[in-house]
């Protein structure tokens, strides 16, 4: 059964309460996963648990002294305001190493509610060098009481010696049910169509599954998915594209539009031949550094939109197969 009302890793589950309950719980674990498929949602509630005390009344996630998560700053003063208000706001680069070094302090003085505390960094793919090796420091000699929940996509790009000392907990994409669960619960107006669609272009991530709901991207997969059968040689669609995601997007909604572009790339791999593959994947590849760099630079939304529509019709069915199927 799933914890903290989260739906799916069921095996992720069972493996950390089998830790939880034995006397010899491993000090440091690595989430690993694809991006999207709630191993940050699992650390936080993995975290509550952690810390939980019978007959101790435990404070919100927010504001418990014994749950310390680290993640990237917001980028500048106005961002910060705008994260305090609720709404969408650009993050630094990276989780620096005065984050982490912030974080030792911490570690000077016990628990305050417990006998645990944990320490959640989310990515920690995304720490800077001197954070990581800070952080080793930590690992190779953790306080008494302290557990470090590690959330990783690309667990390729933390240094072997971060990775040895953690415990790895695996995070495969979700199975279709499980999303559709989700959707079921999250996004209770979404009709039997929509959420259809939203499965078969999350690729086993609940987050794109809710944000194709949310940011209502049936209409642009659909356009997407026509630029990969016919390509676009007179730019007709990518304009129709640009359109669709709007003049003035906010920053969620070329997000998801990146991840619609990677994901409807990813639908077509498995039945295209040698040669379109090895198209798809350079797209997918294109598409992937693109979203990596939208949030740093400020990309011209109109432009980017046209050069996803380019990289999609760039990997289409070639025109004498599309004419013939």
């Amino acid at each position: 059964m799933s914890g903290g009302g989260l739906l799916g890793h069921d095996a992720a589950w069972r493996e950390w309460r089998a830790a939880l309950a034995s006397e010899r719980l491993h000090h440091a674990w690595l989430l690993a996963g694809p991006k999207g498929v709630g191993k940050g949602s699992f650390a936080r509630a993995a975290a509550q648990e952690l810390v939980a005390e019978p007959g101790v009344q435990q404070p919100a996630l927010e504001a418990h002294p014994d749950i310390l998560p680290l993640e990237k700053l917001p980028d500048s003063e106005e961002d910060a305001k705008r994260r305090e208000q609720g709404k969408p706001f650009k993050t630094k680069r990276n989780i620096t190493v005065d984050q982490v070094r912030a974080m030792q302090q911490r570690l000077t003085t016990r628990p305050t509610l417990g006998r645990r505390r944990a320490i959640i960094i989310d990515p920690a793919d995304d720490m800077e060098k001197g954070a990581v090796n800070a952080l080793l420091k930590s690992l190779e000699e953790p306080p008494q009481g302290t557990f470090f929940l590690l959330v990783s996509h690309q667990s390729g790009r933390l240094p072997p010696t971060i990775r040895s000392r953690c415990r790895n907990l695996r995070f495969p994409p979700l199975e279709p049910g499980d999303l559709d669960g989700i959707l079921r619960h999250e996004a209770p107006d979404a009709d039997d169509q929509t959420r259809a669609a939203a499965i078969a272009a999350a690729q086993g991530s609940p987050a794109a599954a809710l944000a194709f709901v949310d940011q209502d991207l049936a209409p642009l997969h659909d356009l997407m998915q026509r630029i990969m059968r016919e390509g676009d040689p007179g730019f007709a669609l990518r304009g129709t594209l640009a359109e669709v995601v709007g003049a003035r997007p906010d920053r969620e909604r070329l997000r998801a539009a990146l991840d619609l572009a990677r994901a409807t790339l990813a639908e077509d791999i498995t039945s295209a031949g040698r040669e379109r593959q090895l198209r798809i994947i350079e797209a997918h590849g294109a598409i992937t550094r693109l979203a990596a760099q939208a949030p740093i630079y400020n990309f011209d939304p109109g432009l980017l939109v046209m050069e996803i529509g380019g990289l999609l019709a760039s990997a289409a069915v070639p025109r004498e197969a599309a004419k013939t199927a």
